[in-house]
């Protein structure tokens, strides 16, 4: 499935694959990697809250900003939350950005192999093959209760927003 008119990138406008996902609904699996390219997949967050936080590139300062920004908030959330940052980076990459910039509270995962998540989640940009900024809130049940897809791809996600859904679920 494509969908247009949903997200630019620099002002131009890129196609995303996947589904829509909805508010209310049961959220789709996904395989990613870690840092040690391991398999990790949504059925590791059992039981728990989950934080998605998705970004097209590590390397560009805005989403550098924003896995600082969920990193530093995930060091005050309790256990029951678990807060992950998916992208195409390669797990070396990853695994370098997380070293260098103190990235110890957050699962810092990547989708590069098969682009599960961002196929599966709606978000995968397929001029760029690179994922789309969003942020995605899912309950202990796996039901989506909060997606901001940003619309400018190069621009930050709504953060009080996300942190306003996630007090609710708390």
């Amino acid at each position: 499935m494509e969908r247009k008119g949903v997200v630019t990138m620099k002002g131009a406008p890129v196609t995303l694959l996947g589904p829509e996902l909805d508010v209310g609904e049961k959220v789709p699996g996904f395989t990613v990697l870690d840092r040690s390219l391991k398999e990790v997949t949504l059925d590791d967050f059992e039981g728990k809250i989950k934080v998605i936080s998705v970004t097209p590139s590590l390397d560009t300062p805005v989403c550098d900003l924003q896995a600082h920004w969920f990193n530093e908030e995930a060091s005050s959330l309790p256990g029951d939350v678990a807060v992950l940052n998916v992208s195409m980076d390669l797990p070396f990459a990853i695994d370098r950005f997380c070293i260098a910039g103190g990235i110890d509270s957050i699962e810092v995962l990547s989708d590069h192999r098969d682009a599960s998540f961002g196929q599966g989640w709606g978000v995968l940009i397929k001029e760029l093959r690179l994922l789309a900024r969003s942020v995605f809130i899912i309950d202990r049940n796996n039901i989506l209760r909060y997606k901001e897809i940003v619309p400018e791809a190069t621009t930050p996600p709504d953060y009080d927003s996300a942190l306003a859904a996630l007090k609710v679920l708390r």
